[in-house]
């Protein structure tokens, strides 16, 4: 049975860092590619990083490019955001987010994730 656990938001203070975790069950995360999605109040879901199946090339939105690291560790299962230097606007509810793959893809795309965590809030605010 395919299930995903997310942990590790809260609230901090601008500046501050939070690492996200999401524990896998179900599926071996070597045969996927892992994204990271956010969702703030009266907005989309925004893509802000992914990693790729194969070689592991990373990606990450421009407004999080420097601050925030995506990581796998596939003999443990678990998927990683580490987040530095959070700002107000950061804020919202991320997810995680998995899809089977065969090539080295790293879409941004909501849509082309199937299975998801089911979110953990960051708040940022003093």
């Amino acid at each position: 049975q395919v299930h995903v656990v997310e942990s590790g938001g809260g609230l901090v203070q601008p500046g501050g860092s939070l690492r996200l975790s999401c524990a896998a069950s179900g599926f071996t995360l070597s045969y996927v590619r892992i994204g990271w999605f956010r969702q703030a109040p009266g907005k989309e879901r925004e893509g802000i990083s992914c990693i790729s199946r194969i070689d592991g090339s990373t990606y990450y939105a421009d407004s999080v490019k420097g601050r925030f690291t995506i990581s796998r560790d596939n003999a443990k299962n678990m998927v990683y955001l580490q987040m530095n230097s959070l700002k107000p606007e950061d804020t919202a509810v991320y997810y995680c987010a998995f899809a089977h793959s065969y090539d080295d893809s790293c879409p941004r795309i909501p849509r082309m994730y199937n299975v998801w965590g089911q979110g953990t809030q960051v708040t940022v605010s003093s």
